[in-house]
């Protein structure tokens, strides 16, 4: 017969062997290890923090000076820009009524003359039409609303009459004074005369 107590033996002795072999490792690696508990993270002084906040206080407040200084001049050079652009742009329309300025120069000039009341009458009209193509071209309209409804928007009722016919109701009679539109926005609203059966506009 085999004798277990022999093996148990060598078991226990094999045991006792790799506890004793694994036992001096572990108790090194763990004296090897850094401390947590006893090495945090570096506490700052107080006197460093302060330090450190005024330095960072001061720069922000450097940053925001020179983005108010750069915003003040954008905003500066903007508006300098609008306006060198508009006065371009009026220059530009004042260049084109030039030729119709000169037209009535020339028809002051000539009026101590003796004149034809036809030849007068034709040459002003032709100088109206140079200008108004010129000032429509610009972007201005006429605004004449005779024998439309009344629209408020665009017109202002100066006069009340009763209507001929009830499908005249709340039209536009007469303009005593035309409005006019500059692309597209309401310059000055036309002065008119409006049928009207409940004496309002």
């Amino acid at each position: 017969m085999i004798d277990k107590s022999g093996f148990e033996g060598i078991g226990g002795a094999e045991d006792q062997a790799d506890g004793s072999a694994t036992a001096p490792s572990m108790g090194a690696n763990t004296a090897e290890s850094p401390s947590i508990s006893g090495g945090g993270l570096p506490v700052e002084s107080p006197e460093s923090a302060v330090g450190r906040l005024s330095a960072e206080l001061d720069e922000a407040r450097d940053r925001h000076l020179r983005l108010a200084a750069e915003y003040d001049n954008f905003r500066k050079r903007t508006a300098r820009e609008r306006a060198e652009l508009s006065d371009k742009a009026q220059g530009s329309l004042a260049g084109k009524l030039l030729d119709a300025l000169d037209d009535l120069d020339r028809l002051v000039a000539g009026g101590d003359k003796a004149t034809d009341l036809a030849v007068f009458q034709q040459a002003v009209a032709l100088i109206d039409r140079k200008l108004r193509k010129e000032l429509e071209a610009a972007g201005l309209e006429r605004v004449d609303p005779v024998g439309q409804p009344f629209d408020p928007a665009v017109a202002e009722a100066v006069h009340i009459l009763p209507p001929p016919s009830p499908d005249r109701d709340h039209t536009v009679a007469a303009t005593f004074q035309v409005g006019y539109r500059f692309k597209g926005g309401l310059i000055r609203p036309a002065r008119v005369q409006v049928f009207s059966s409940e004496g309002h506009a």
